[in-house]
């Protein structure tokens, strides 16, 4: 029972330690660029009507695609220890490939480009 009461103590006295210290530490300096707005550049306060970049948009898009793509591809190595991995190896294959080809045809078309 003293062992536990020792790791609680230790613990508690750990958190409370780094407790203080993160309210030290920081240095609390906001200029113009720590208060802006960030993402899209949108005003947080202003009006909601104002036109909404197609570009921001399309980058966005692809983002969640190949972000998408990271999530199907996560279950790649336990499909591999099933009997058959080649239908397995294949399949990320296809969706690779697709993902590929359309990164390409969206890089040709000039999707990627931030100016123009």
């Amino acid at each position: 029972m003293s062992l536990i009461m020792t790791i609680l103590a230790i613990t508690s006295v750990l958190s409370i330690i780094l407790i203080i210290v993160s309210f030290w530490l920081p240095q609390m300096n906001p200029d113009a660029e720590k208060l802006s707005p960030y993402e899209c550049g949108f005003d947080p306060l202003g009006s909601a009507r104002l036109p909404f970049s197609l570009r921001f948009f399309l980058v966005a898009i692809l983002f969640l695609l190949f972000d998408l793509e990271i999530a199907l591809l996560l279950p790649l190595p336990w499909g591999n220890q099933l009997l058959n991995p080649l239908v397995t190896v294949s399949w990320a294959t296809a969706i690779l490939v697709l993902l590929t080809l359309g990164l390409v045809y969206e890089w040709m078309q000039g999707g990627l480009e931030w100016a123009e």
